[in-house]
């Protein structure tokens, strides 16, 4: 090669060098503008931040949409009591409109809604507050006094449903969180408020008094503060769960001073269960009695609860238990008292077992009973004086009710419109009209069916084991 080759070669390399080093940067600048920016670096947690989401934020968080708040309008009389003179079809008292609040939840996303039957107790109007500020009309699908539950129903799909968990595995002490809407009418929002506390105690039962419609056995006692309009709110476990139902609290100034009590979650469903299927709760009967508050203290003497009525021919009777048994466990419960005895009657089917220890001599037996339908629920019903329903008074009625008179019409339903313009009340055993002694619901009928327009009559009855009457006259 030439001199000149060689300086033309030398030249082109020369160039080709200078102009690598520009490639090279377009490359990699393509590169880079192909991939996405990286994310900006986040900052530490705050530590402070991060603990004010609690579990009892977070469960509160789970539960809060599926709480509604109640609004039922009711009407009261003003004259409480009729005396005995007054008549049948006069006039009737005067009546007010009167107001209530409550809370409840959802069970199921179809618009069924649960509360405290002491909530919408002789409701004419429910009006429900949904967590979204919507007020819809609420229909009452049935309630049980006995337990206290309601099941109302709204047009409405779709609703949050709050998951549910089990009574059972409380812990006394753990964490648990009561939602409600106290005093909603004046706070002016549907929002539920939310107070904090532990689970006192399980498997509490409170001692009915007169003013008492519902059974509370085996509650879940609270101090999570419970105040009125309250009541059919859920309380909620630290995982979110729905443990129980509010109801009832123990305070001598109507406010909470720390006991406060819910209903197990599993005796809501149940009952609910129930009531969205046949609109009642069907009670389990044993044919038995037991020992009331008057022995409570004898217990430890005793070694358990002690029989004091067998019904004839009825489930205890078949089982082979007579009057005097001391009844030592049942279904696995120790048996204390008449209060432990009725918290295992409250959760029974009809057909449902008991298994039954009881004491034999110096040692135990067990002792097999089954459940059948309360006597009064399968007897036959008389109707009479246009909303008042009859059965006749038999053993097996006697035994259910603990009455004293052997024989009668008991009062199974009666319209509240016809209590209050004769006197009667569910419960109350017809025992005689004029100087007729009665003794079945049939003759209770054919008596009043004899009776003129303008004929006063007076109609004698058993009330809670006291003797009443009634003066009464058609027009």
């Amino acid at each position: 090669m030439t001199h000149a080759g060689l300086l033309s070669a030398l030249a082109a390399l020369l160039a080709l060098a200078a102009c690598r080093p520009a490639e090279t940067r377009s490359l990699v600048a393509d590169a880079r503008a192909d991939q996405a920016a990286p994310p900006p670096a986040r900052p530490a947690p705050d530590p402070v931040t991060a603990s004010r989401r609690t579990a009892i934020v977070e469960a509160t968080a789970r539960v809060a949409p599926s709480v509604v708040s109640i609004h039922v309008t009711s009407r009261r009389r003003v004259q409480s009591q009729l005396a005995p003179w007054d008549f049948f079809f006069l006039p009737r008292p005067r009546e007010e409109t009167v107001e209530g609040f409550g809370t409840g939840f959802v069970l199921r996303a179809d618009g069924t809604i649960v509360t405290n039957q002491h909530v919408v107790a002789d409701a004419e109007r429910i009006t429900v507050s949904l967590g979204d500020g919507a007020e819809l009309e609420a229909r009452l699908l049935g309630e049980d006094p006995t337990t206290d539950v309601a099941v109302l129903r709204v047009a409405r799909t779709g609703l949050p449903v709050p998951p549910l968990g089990r009574s059972g595995d409380l812990m006394t002490g753990e964490w648990v969180v009561a939602l409600g809407n106290p005093y909603t009418y004046l706070l002016g929002n549907a929002e539920p408020t939310v107070t904090a506390g532990v689970v006192s105690a399980t498997g509490r039962n409170i001692l009915p008094t007169r003013e008492q419609t519902g059974l509370y056995f085996d509650m879940i006692q609270t101090d999570a503060a419970i105040n009125p309009g309250n009541s059919g709110g859920p309380l909620v476990n630290a995982l979110g769960e729905v443990v129980g139902m509010n109801s009832s609290i123990l305070s001598s100034t109507g406010a909470s001073v720390g006991l406060g009590f819910a209903i197990p979650i599993e005796r809501v469903v149940r009952v609910a269960g129930e009531i969205i299927r046949t609109g009642a709760v069907r009670r389990a009967w044993t044919g038995l009695d037991v020992a009331g508050p008057e022995a409570m203290r004898e217990w430890k003497s005793q070694g358990g609860v002690v029989v004091r009525r067998v019904a004839p021919d009825g489930p205890a009777a078949r089982a082979g238990l007579r009057d005097g048994t001391v009844l030592v466990e049942a279904n696995g419960r120790r048996l204390r008292n008449f209060l432990d005895w009725e918290a295992v009657k409250l959760d029974l089917r009809p057909g449902d077992p008991v298994s039954l220890t009881v004491r034999r001599g110096a040692g135990t037996a067990t002792v097999r009973i089954v459940t059948g339908d309360l006597p009064s629920v399968t007897a036959t019903r008389v109707s009479v004086l246009r909303g008042i329903e009859l059965v006749t008074v038999t053993p097996g009625v006697r035994a259910e009710r603990n009455l004293r008179t052997e024989r009668g019409a008991l009062v199974i339903r009666i319209a509240p419109e016809i209590a209050g313009q004769t006197g009667l009340a569910e419960g109350d055993v017809i025992i005689g009209m004029n100087r007729t002694q009665v003794s079945s619901a049939e003759q209770v009928a054919s008596l009043l069916n004899a009776v003129r327009p303008g004929e006063a009559f007076r109609l004698y009855f058993e009330r809670q084991g006291q003797l009443a009457f009634t003066d009464l006259s058609f027009r």
